[in-house]
């Protein structure tokens, strides 16, 4: 029987509206939803490919166990006991801080694990919760917490009104937006253009900035030229806050800590001129309509922190904080900020550090780039058993090699995933969750950063399968049988049982959501009930000016030069003078047709010319004895990779550059189209001794390599 579904997809923060014909199991066609009210018809190859995920030979449906080596089949009575049988086992010899979790980025599309599984990792009690977060967007939400008060409020670009849009480390023709939730940004950005300008500034001349006005950055040198235009704004009387000048603080200090970065200084290590710098500063400040952008390649640097903070404080500094066309919170239909508070989320800094190396928690959280040591080094808290969930830590975290072996130390391993990849193929059990096909979708952490206030749910497609579990099943079945009562859920929702809560599902949470949320009184009320009868989603308006009302901090005030900032500055200042000419660096990229390192088990997505290769720039290839298609031997301080080599001018002298999420060869794992066109992994080589020092993020971008013909001698 032929139907038509109306859905989002759910691989990517874009989340554009698609409509899928199927004929009984089968995924007969997906394209573009042309009534969704935000992304209006576009998709990018991705969305596809949720076909492929669905019928995806080599996904588990069953939970499997590992025995005598080998993963076999069992049911999920069998494979629960066993789970629950080993942690509580671990927990008793050697106490609660013994477990530890790491969760990846699909967490943040997926409901059933926002809703239940991150109650189960904080219900835990251990230091050791590991994610994503602290190799993609810590520094956004620190700035967050200790600028508003509030980890989650996260301002976002108004792209659709700016006429000045200046973005730095991000390529959102490739992403369409991060942290930006803004489908089809080529059309969003050439609407920019026709009203005003798009800057770009990058080390690499990417999608985007192909279609703008692009200036080259040294890598990791994005604080420096921040500050010089901090430096500009004070210099030149351009520091125009407007009408939340009465609610910021630390002005003062600002000034004082720009002073000694005039551009004049920091040009010759940026390789941004001072010129440039000026002007763009005057731009900035002189555009009723301006918005400041920064993601990535901001976040994974030495200096993350420090530039992440300085985006914030140039868009309050020029008056487009919390101004159309400027930098905006949303108004999402289910606030999160509430949910992030009861889930443990509300935001935390500094109150532990790691066991081995010292690196500071946020949001109860530790930095990823320490969970190999921290499972390798005995004594007291050594991690010794670990949830994974929605993750694959060895090919998307620093210095995977290590992670790899270090996965082989623990006790006891399980793993909430639909596939035997990298990092599952270590765990004692999987425990496959259904498809994105197979279960229902309400958009609840992106709305929080999407352009524009919109609110959708869209059922399953298909039923779950008789042997198949939803993600939040297996959640609230473990929680059950390691935690019980202690349960953060349980514990917030009073007499509810483990059965009410199952019952109450996900969609029952949802509902309550939208009823308490700033739109249940608003059009005769939001309900699921309502969603429901919509299937395209509702569009809610364009963002709105809500900072005031928003603020978590004492007094409702905007801290613009918190004291961690300024501490951190002097680290900064020794970088500048240590710089040397000649170095060589390492950059990751961002490609259309893939997704980190779980799409590429997907042949449509995969085929054609191979794309793992390393771009050098002509002049670094002429000096260094490099040809185009020949493979060369990419070094660091953790490891080395062999890859084909690139020649572009795409890159800046003395950058290199290597997709991310590749790396596929390795043994044990059953991704049968992945491992015909393996790629190498980008995280071979990164250093897990490179962080962000005040956040502790992976600083993934900047760090120092060597390349060689494989032919030739060392330069």
């Amino acid at each position: 029987m032929v139907e038509i579904h109306h859905a989002s997809c759910t691989l990517c923060e874009a989340t554009c509206g698609i409509t899928v014909t199927t004929d009984g199991d089968r995924v007969v066609d997906i394209r573009g939803d042309e009534r969704d009210p935000i992304s209006q018809g576009y998709i990018c190859p991705k969305a596809t490919a949720l076909a492929d995920l669905h019928h995806d030979p080599d996904r588990l449906k069953r939970p499997v166990v590992k025995r005598d080596g080998e993963f076999v089949e069992v049911d999920w009575d069998e494979a629960f006991d066993l789970v629950g049988e080993r942690l509580r086992a671990v927990r008793s010899r050697h106490g609660k801080e013994a477990l530890g979790v790491y969760y990846g980025n699909p967490t943040a599309h997926n409901l059933g694990l926002l809703l239940f599984g991150l109650p189960l990792f904080r219900s835990l009690g251990s230091r050791h919760v590991y994610s994503a977060t602290s190799v993609d967007q810590l520094p956004h939400m620190l700035a967050a917490l200790l600028m508003f008060g509030h980890q989650a409020l996260l301002p976002v670009p108004d792209i659709d009104r700016t006429d000045l849009f200046v973005c730095l480390g991000a390529n959102p023709l490739v992403s369409n937006g991060s942290v930006m939730t803004a489908p089809n940004m080529r059309k969003r950005l050439r609407a920019v253009r026709d009203r005003g300008r798009v800057v770009v500034i990058d080390p690499r001349r990417t999608e985007s900035a192909n279609s703008a006005e692009h200036i080259f950055i040294r890598p990791g040198t994005d604080a420096l030229m921040l500050l010089s235009v901090v430096n500009v704004l004070f210099a030149e009387d351009l520091v125009r806050p407007g009408r939340l000048a009465d609610r910021m603080t630390g002005l003062g200090e600002l000034r004082a800590a720009a002073e000694e970065f005039p551009p004049e200084r920091t040009a010759p290590v940026t390789g941004v001129s001072a010129e440039r710098v000026r002007e763009l500063a005057r731009a900035l400040a002189t555009t009723q309509r301006a918005v400041l952008y920064g993601r990535v390649g901001v976040c994974t640097q030495e200096f993350g922190g420090l530039a992440t903070w300085l985006v914030v404080v140039v868009n309050a500094l020029t008056g487009h904080l919390d101004e159309p066309g400027g930098y905006m919170l949303s108004t999402p239909a289910i606030d999160p900020v509430p949910l992030a508070t009861m889930t443990g989320h509300a935001g935390s800094f500094g109150r532990y550090r790691s066991r081995v190396r010292g690196l500071p928690e946020f949001g109860g959280e530790l930095p990823v780039a320490t969970l190999a040591e921290e499972i390798t080094t005995p004594g007291q808290g050594q991690l010794r058993a670990l949830i994974t969930a929605a993750g694959n830590p060895v090919l998307s975290t620093p210095n995977g090699r290590q992670l790899d072996a270090a996965l082989d130390d623990l006790e006891f391993m399980v793993s909430i995933d639909p596939y035997i990849n990298e990092t599952t193929r270590h765990a004692d059990v999987i425990l496959p969750p259904t498809g994105p096909l197979e279960r229902s979708h309400y958009e609840l952490l992106l709305t929080l950063v999407s352009a524009r206030n919109w609110a959708k749910y869209s059922p399953a497609m298909f039923g779950r399968g008789e042997h198949q579990r939803h993600d939040w099943e297996i959640c609230l079945e473990l929680a059950a049988r390691i935690l019980g009562p202690d349960f953060l859920l349980l514990r917030q929702a009073g007499r509810l049982s483990v059965s009410m809560l199952r019952k109450l599902g996900p969609e029952g949470i949802v509902d309550l959501g939208l009823r308490a949320g700033p739109h249940g009184t608003l059009r005769g009320g939001l309900s699921l009930r309502k969603l429901r009868k919509r299937p395209h989603g509702v569009d809610l308006g364009p963002l709105e000016r809500r900072f005031p009302e928003r603020l978590a901090t004492k007094g409702k005030k905007i801290h613009l030069a918190p004291r961690e900032y300024l501490d951190d500055l002097p680290r900064l200042r020794r970088r500048m003078e240590a710089w040397e000419p000649g170095e060589l660096v390492l950059i990751g990229r961002r490609q259309l047709r893939s997704n980190n390192s779980w799409m590429h088990n997907s042949q449509r997505l995969v085929k054609g010319k191979p794309r793992c290769t390393l771009l050098v720039h002509p002049s670094d290839a002429q000096r260094l004895g490099l040809a185009d298609g020949e493979e060369a031997l990419l070094s660091s301080a953790v490891g080395e990779v062999r890859v084909p080599v690139e020649v572009s001018d795409e890159v800046m002298p003395g950058v290199v550059s290597l997709p991310h999420g590749w790396g596929h060869g390795r043994r044990g794992v059953r991704l049968s189209v992945a491992t015909k066109n393996p790629g190498v992994s980008i995280n071979d080589v990164t250093d897990d001794s490179c962080v962000d020092e005040l956040t502790g993020t992976a600083a993934l971008s900047g760090q120092r390599v060597t390349v060689r013909a494989l032919a030739a001698t060392p330069v």
